[in-house]
């Protein structure tokens, strides 16, 4: 009895003790679930860097679009407040504000009479400045909307392939004790768990900032109708 007991610790003890930290199991996985693990870290880093990237650009494009709405219902004239933003570089509000005033200064100035469609030339670079403003507001969020939707496939990708190495592994050394399975196993599921690392923070943040994209629209397109009603009472104004 005791023969047998100091046999089972002495087969114990000649088990090798197996590394789970996440550096081993990268180094020891299979050359494809190499690919799939940098991969899906590297979609994971540079996700982070867009996150911050698009926090920075609209915290920033609110600030200003305040600023902006602030001193345009303050009761400053409308061409002192044109030459303030043209010596600048302006985002959301004041760009839609400085290129309808330039399309306005430039039909009107000189003018003995208000030329035709001066309104609808002014309603279109607006439009088109506007387009323009989503558009930079968007970049790079597709990226986001990808990593979301295909890094826990990918990640069940590196994983299906390294159960499969690991049963390989098994057949091969005739062994299933849990000192051989574990690691494998170990490794497979590390690249899930990337997978679901880099998907989830890309699927939060594009919906917020999708979120965030709207409402600059909706602002964006209430201000251009606000100031074409104002540039419509200056036409009749003028028609007079």
């Amino acid at each position: 009895m005791t023969g047998g007991i100091f046999g089972v610790m002495a087969a114990a003890a000649a088990v090798p003790h197996s590394d789970l930290s996440f550096v081993a199991l990268f180094l020891s996985a299979h050359i494809v679930v190499k690919i799939v693990m940098t991969g899906l870290l590297a979609a994971s880093v540079w996700g982070w860097a867009v996150i911050l990237d698009k926090t920075f650009t609209f915290k920033r494009s609110e600030k200003e679009a305040d600023e902006f709405e602030k001193a345009f219902w303050s009761g400053q004239h409308l061409d002192e407040l044109y030459q303030q933003l043209t010596q600048r570089k302006n985002r959301t509000l004041p760009a839609v504000f400085v290129a309808a005033m330039r399309e306005w200064k430039r039909s009107v100035e000189g003018a003995k009479k208000l030329p035709g469609g001066v309104l609808m030339r002014v309603q279109r670079v607006m439009d088109n400045t506007i387009t323009a403003e989503i558009d930079r507001l968007e970049r790079r969020l597709m990226f986001l909307a990808t990593v979301g939707s295909t890094a826990p496939f990918v990640g069940l990708f590196g994983t299906v392939w390294g159960i499969m190495s690991s049963f390989q592994s098994i057949a091969a050394s005739n062994n299933t004790s849990l000192a051989v399975v574990a690691p494998g196993i170990a490794e497979a599921l590390f690249a899930t768990a990337l997978g679901l690392l880099a998907a989830i923070p890309a699927v939060i943040f594009y919906n917020k900032f999708s979120h965030q994209v709207s409402r600059h629209v909706a602002r964006l397109e209430s201000f251009s109708n606000e100031f074409m009603a104002i540039l419509s009472r200056q036409v009749d104004v003028r028609s007079q």
